[in-house]
């Protein structure tokens, strides 16, 4: 277990026997910051180093934009927690050879811009502002809480033909149980943590937040095709989200199962690169879905 989880965890169980109050607040804090930046990998560096690469201003702080062509037909790349645009890596070449312009930022406490912390609001935000610069999008391809983002952001005036959701949040209620599970914290921090994520401290002004950030809420909002893939063993995101969204959107929604390859690898598997590419391309005109799965990896629910 890594050291400064576990003195987290022991630290933050330990004073909720005595001060619940101050154990929420201390998880809180923790929730709304991000206990580490993503870094450029390896097999990344060569993707993230041939994008151009500009900044722009949000709620006071740099935002890093990177982007990979000249932005004609552009296909917008939304990360989730702790992560960066880079994680995109393998399906930039793909998207290019259709003729299509990835464009990519690292949200407010993440990758290679400033600030400390960003929420499904920043994102929001800024997907709406790139759409100023670039019209309306091609697609979406979002990762773990870049999908919540995503689906809020389609609701509130964001333009797409498709939606690619990678290992989604669907319900923003399950986020605090979510957070305290992977520190194992106990059911009193998470009661304490709930109250204040959903009792205005982390959304002031919004008086009821399960009911304004679903993914699921109001599904005939958004009525463009959506692909979910999701692991079926998925340890940071369950399955079940997947669920939820196939049950919100019905049949316009192709629900892509995996297994074996969990929350991240999941973004560099070439079968699941091949459905996303393919899943595009139909949009386009360009064809069919490219490939239909890898053996017992990957199935259609």
């Amino acid at each position: 277990m890594d050291p400064a989880v576990a003195l987290i965890r022991t630290t933050l169980n330990a004073a909720s026997l005595a001060a619940p109050g101050l154990a929420g607040r201390a998880a809180f804090e923790l929730y709304r910051h991000p206990l580490r930046r993503g870094r450029v990998r390896t097999r990344e560096r060569a993707v993230h180093d041939r994008a151009a690469t500009r900044t722009l201003r949000h709620r006071g702080e740099r935002v890093v934009v990177q982007r990979w062509g000249d932005g004609d037909r552009p296909v917008l790349l939304m990360h989730g927690w702790q992560s960066r645009a880079s994680r995109f890596a393998d399906f930039v070449p793909r998207l290019r050879a259709l003729g299509l312009t990835a464009v990519g930022y690292d949200a407010p406490g993440h990758g290679d811009s400033g600030g400390r912390t960003a929420t499904v609001l920043d994102h929001r935000d800024i997907a709406l502002r790139l759409q100023e610069e670039y019209g309306p999008f091609e697609a979406v391809i979002a990762h773990s809480l870049g999908v919540n983002a995503a689906f809020l952001a389609l609701r509130e005036g964001l333009r797409a033909g498709r939606l690619a959701a990678v290992a989604g949040v669907g319900e923003v209620s399950w986020l605090p149980a979510g957070f305290c599970a992977a520190l194992g914290l106990n059911a009193t921090v998470e009661r304490e943590l709930r109250r204040r994520v959903e009792g205005g401290a982390m959304f002031p002004g919004i008086a009821d937040v399960r009911a304004h950030f679903d993914a699921t809420r109001d599904p005939g909002a958004i009525a463009l095709p959506i692909l979910v893939a999701h692991d079926e063993d998925d340890d940071v995101v369950p399955f079940d989200q997947a669920r939820l969204l196939r049950a919100a959107y019905g049949e316009r929604l192709e629900l892509l199962a995996t297994r074996g390859l969990g929350h991240r690898r999941i973004l560099t598997e070439p079968t699941v690169i091949d459905n996303v590419i393919g899943f595009l391309s139909a949009g386009a005109g360009a064809g069919s879905a490219l490939g239909s799965g890898a053996g017992s990896a990957v199935g259609s629910a």
